[in-house]
């Protein structure tokens, strides 16, 4: 990346004298014409009526790719993001305890989602929040930054044929997109933090650290764990993602302040003339040029401001990116005319392309939590105190475990095994098509021979300090099921597009995720009762000695899973024949010009939570597409070589010379700050 300096500067000097001379000493705060944060965003609603590439959904994956395709100066971006920019509630984004005491479901920023009525599940319609926002749910979850293992990613990679997914490829990707900083020796002492620097990017946008205060239970995690058999952890970070660890979070320490996709990718961007990002856009629809009808071309999107408002569109040179996340996706291809023809016909939407498998494979983490009474200091406890410096406000949950089957059932795991090959029924499957449920069974049978008796995690258990209820007091141990058989779908009921779509996950249609759920609360049950974090639990809240047996278990969790925001698989890459959707390069089946890339692709359940992989596909997604048009790539060229890269715009990480926080103060390498120092603005700087 070029030092920013006077000549790499695009805003302006005397934009930048307008700012300080007015006392906008916090750029993020001030007049917004000169909103350094601000400038790719347009907010007047201005873009032009045509561009190369229009990417629909401004989250996790969609700003990541935005970005990297944009360091090519001879390519033009939109991304269309239904929700708002977030900036009337960027503290409540960017401070990261409030993920847990005032977060952003419920809200305006919250697409608000729930299920259909789930009849293993107490016949419940269970919330699914995603983040409709610029940043999407990178801008409101919990923040964990957890990696899939290495089985996990190239069992993937071998279901699809292609070594552009395989765990060499994302483990060099994954690294692209993060900056790993160690934590204090303080902090690492009191948590008993363990990691291996070599195993993290160093030079990525995403901020990946651990929080700026930590609690001595938290010290105690790894250890108790050990004590019961399950493997401690040292490098979770390497492919080798099983047992017990105390993980990075996507926050920045040179703040305490959440690093998710809208601030790693986009704020810290010079102006690039050739991305715009429209806030406020709900697509409708993706229009085709039917006259090839075995490869239909994408030639604009449709869009709307809100229901009933006027619906523009937007033409595209290349191609449409679809990138809404495992709901935002598969709701826009159908509304398109790709998808089953029964539901697109059910909906009222012509049918441009059949393609059984959009929206199918849906899978889920399901997880609850045994509630303790404590003895000792929590976040909430201390939160509730008054407790609200920087570095305290950073602390969020961070210890966790991925136990695998022996852990859980010990020698009943093989008889286990042979139960669930022997239950496979495509009764299960919510589709009659017949490469849907090929897709289903080699989804099912790739969980049960490739991961349920392997070293990965079946189930994560995470410590809770942080409980937002009315007793701060306590604390939880939750469990949350990683490699679910119940596999679901997202499906249209109405050809209105601002209409919800149908969001069946089929929790526990099958009875080994009850059983796996199950043993994973009894082994949470189990940490509470083992030294050394024993000497600081008390009773137990929830669900209490009533329950015990195995059946009381089980009614009790049916009745009290919620889901741990990690939806994914229902765009699969998986071949035509099995029900894909996409195949190995992300592109739509039966669609000329029109790819996946987020979350909704991944053909398999990831003992992970999902923002890191996420952020490693859309790198990964990026080299492709830039391979495609420009020469530059996958699989082997380099963005520091790239001919076409923007005068303005980073070849490297956006972090190495320059970065912004996300209160808006500018920091600059020293090079830059020289530079600005001679022009007689360094005073100015918030530094």
């Amino acid at each position: 990346m070029r030092s920013l300096g006077l000549l790499a500067l695009t805003v302006s000097l005397s934009e930048l004298a307008f700012a300080f001379n007015s006392g906008h000493r916090d750029i993020y705060h001030g007049h917004s014409g000169h909103d350094l944060r601000k400038r790719n965003i347009r907010y007047d609603g201005q873009i032009e009526d045509s561009y190369d590439f229009v990417i629909v959904g401004g989250g996790t994956a969609g700003l990541a790719i935005a970005a990297r395709l944009t360091e090519d100066s001879n390519t033009t971006v939109l991304v269309l993001e239904a929700g708002d920019t977030g900036d009337a509630v960027a503290d409540r984004i960017n401070t990261p305890v409030m993920a847990y005491y005032s977060g952003l479901p419920g809200t305006s920023y919250d697409w608000a989602y729930t299920t259909v009525t789930q009849p293993n599940a107490g016949g419940r319609n269970l919330p699914w929040p995603r983040g409709k926002v610029l940043g999407g749910s990178s801008a409101m979850n919990g923040m964990y930054h957890i990696r899939p293992s290495k089985l996990e990613v190239d069992a993937w990679s071998s279901l699809i044929g292609s070594d552009k997914w395989n765990w060499d490829s994302m483990f060099e990707t994954m690294k692209e997109s993060e900056t790993f900083t160690p934590p204090s020796s303080d902090i690492q002492a009191e948590a008993g933090i363990q990691f291996v620097a070599s195993s993290r990017g160093t030079n990525g946008p995403v901020h990946a650290t651990y929080p700026g205060f930590t609690l001595p239970v938290v010290g105690n995690w790894t250890q108790t764990l050990g004590n019961i058999g399950v493997a401690v952890n040292d490098d979770a970070y390497n492919g080798d993602t099983y047992g017990a660890f105390i993980a990075t979070s996507s926050i920045n320490p040179s703040n305490w302040t959440r690093s998710y996709a809208r601030s790693a990718y986009i704020d810290s961007l010079p102006l690039r003339a050739n991305l715009a990002i429209l806030p406020n856009a709900t697509v409708t629809r993706i229009i085709f040029d039917s006259s090839n009808a075995n490869n239909l071309t994408a030639t604009g999107v449709e869009w709307a401001a809100y229901s009933g408002a006027a619906k523009q569109t937007v033409s595209v040179k290349k191609e449409v990116i679809l990138a809404g996340g495992a709901v935002g996706s598969p709701h826009v291809l159908m509304l398109s005319g790709v998808g089953p023809k029964d539901v697109l016909q059910a909906a009222g939407v012509a049918v441009q392309v059949e393609l059984p498998g959009v929206g199918q494979h849906l899978q889920d983490h399901i997880s609850t939590a045994v509630t303790f009474k404590t003895t000792t200091d929590t976040a909430a406890s201390l939160h509730a105190a008054g407790q609200n410096s920087p570095a305290f406000l950073s602390f969020i949950n961070s210890a966790t475990a991925y136990v695998n089957i022996t852990d859980l059932l010990g020698d009943f795991a093989s008889d286990f095994k042979t139960q669930i090959a022997s239950q496979l029924s495509t009764s299960l499957v919510p589709s009659t098509d017949a490469t849907v449920v090929k897709g289903y069974e080699t989804i099912y049978n790739t969980t049960l021979n490739t991961f349920l008796t392997s070293p990965v995690g079946q189930v994560e258990i995470l410590l809770a300090l942080t409980n937002s209820g009315t007793d701060s007091n306590v604390l939880q141990i939750q469990a949350a099921l990683q490699h679910p058989f119940s596999q679901g779908r997202v499906y249209i009921t109405s050809n209105d597009p601002f209409a919800q779509p149908a969001i069946d996950p089929q929790y526990l249609s099958h009875t080994a995720d009850t059983v796996i759920l199950r043993e994973g609360l009894k082994l949470a049950r189990k940490i509470a009762t083992t030294a050394p974090l024993s000497a600081v639990i008390g009773d137990e809240v929830t669900p209490g000695p009533s329950v015990s047996t195995d059946d009381d278990w089980d009614s009790w969790l049916a009745k009290n899973i919620g889901t741990e925001f990690h939806p994914s698989c229902s765009c699969a890459m998986l071949p035509l024949e099995q029900g894909g959707v996409v195949d190995e390069n992300l592109k739509v089946y039966g669609l000329g010009n029109v790819r996946v890339a987020d979350a909704s692709v991944f053909p398999v359940s990831f003992a992970a939570h999902l923002q890191a992989p996420t952020y490693g596909l859309a790198e990964q997604a990026a080299k492709i597409i830039r391979a495609t048009y420009n020469g530059v790539g996958w699989p082997s060229a380099s963005r520091n070589s790239t001919s076409t890269s923007t005068s303005s715009s980073s070849s490297a990480s956006p972090t190495q010379n320059r970065q912004e926080d996300n209160n808006g103060a500018l920091s600059l390498s020293s090079s830059s700050a020289l530079a600005l120092a001679a022009a007689g603005f360094l005073g100015s700087l918030l530094l």
